[in-house]
């Protein structure tokens, strides 16, 4: 059984006792551990303000997207779907220059974000990020790609331990719909005989490497997906851990947790906070026939997390079963 890492909370840099006295609230940059604070302390970077910044990037925030419309499909896009965009709205609308801000599964080369010749910007989610806090990461990168040369990509970068997350640069009551595709052809938006060698090369690994995938229209956040041996549908839920394995711990033993003839739940990932459980498919059951299931699953499910009697002996067996079968993603 994989172990739950706890959460902590981001810690802010101290203010220097110089910056106090003058009641400023400073913007301390990133330096050499070894150079002099800019705060003007007087003291080494890595003594002073160096030292918070060093702590926070050690730090594991465990929702990173809490608070964000869509979390859960946050946490599908960043862990289990191949090839995605989302339309994003900022706060404020876009900067001058920039006609629309899409969030991508990957891009190219690996790129964090790219800023194409017409201004607009692709943010790439499924990236190696500098810290313990991915939104901070991303809104970061996002920021850097808003002012970026138009034609260039943006590259990694330590992020400043005080810097915004997505929750501050996001407009949180705007829609959060993920567009699944069967390719990165949305790399290239005109025509893939445009690209350069090198993003083309990384455009036919990419395609070779993805895993056919379709959103489920009737239920959120339900992902089915095709392997060689059998398909799959993982389903990013809301609910507290705790409370969510009880319930399917009910169905589970109910023998009502299936989503049909040959299905079976066989056990869950955790991701970003977030309990992901998967069922095992046969391999002619398309994501069609998964809507109509899932839905009643649903149903069943709304109705087993409103239940707070002990569980039952046998309950608690299969509670056992689907907890020895998690597995941590992030």
């Amino acid at each position: 059984m994989a172990k739950k890492r706890p959460q902590t909370k981001a810690v802010r840099p101290q203010t220097s006792s110089g910056a106090r006295a003058a009641g400023a609230d400073v913007n301390v940059p990133v330096v050499g551990a070894r150079e002099p604070c800019p705060c003007g302390s007087g003291r080494r970077y890595k003594a002073c303000h160096g030292r918070a910044a060093a702590h926070a990037v050690t730090e594991l925030v465990q929702r990173p997207f809490e608070g964000l419309a869509g979390e859960c499909d946050w946490v599908a896009l960043r862990e289990l779907v191949p090839a995605a965009t989302v339309a994003l709205t900022l706060k404020g609308g876009l900067p001058e220059g920039v006609p629309s801000v899409t969030l991508a599964t990957v891009l190219p080369m690996a790129w964090p974000a790219l800023r194409r010749d017409d201004g607009s910007v692709l943010l790439g989610l499924q990236n190696d990020t500098s810290s313990g806090n991915l939104s901070r990461d991303l809104a970061d990168t996002l920021r850097r790609a808003l002012t970026a040369e138009p034609g260039s990509p943006v590259a990694a970068q330590r992020v400043p331990a005080d810097g915004p997350r997505l929750q501050d640069l996001l407009d949180e009551s705007a829609a959060f719909e993920p567009a699944v595709h069967s390719g990165f052809e949305f790399w290239i938006p005109d025509s893939t005989d445009n690209a350069s060698p090198e993003v083309a090369a990384s455009l036919e690994r990419a395609n070779a490497a993805a895993i056919p995938t379709v959103k489920l229209s009737g239920v959120d956040a339900a992902y089915w997906c095709e392997t060689p041996e059998k398909n799959h549908l993982r389903w990013v839920m809301p609910h507290p851990e705790e409370q969510l394995l009880d319930a399917l711990a009910r169905l589970h033993a109910a023998g009502t947790s299936s989503l049909g003839e040959d299905t079976r739940l066989v056990g869950s990932f955790r991701a970003h906070g977030l309990m992901v459980p998967v069922w095992d498919l046969p391999s002619g059951m398309g994501a069609e026939e998964c809507e109509k299931p899932a839905a009643e699953l649903a149903e069943r499910l709304a109705k087993a997390l409103e239940t707070d009697a002990p569980l039952t002996a046998e309950e608690r067996r299969a509670r056992g079963g689907l907890t020895n079968r998690q597995v941590t993603l992030s």
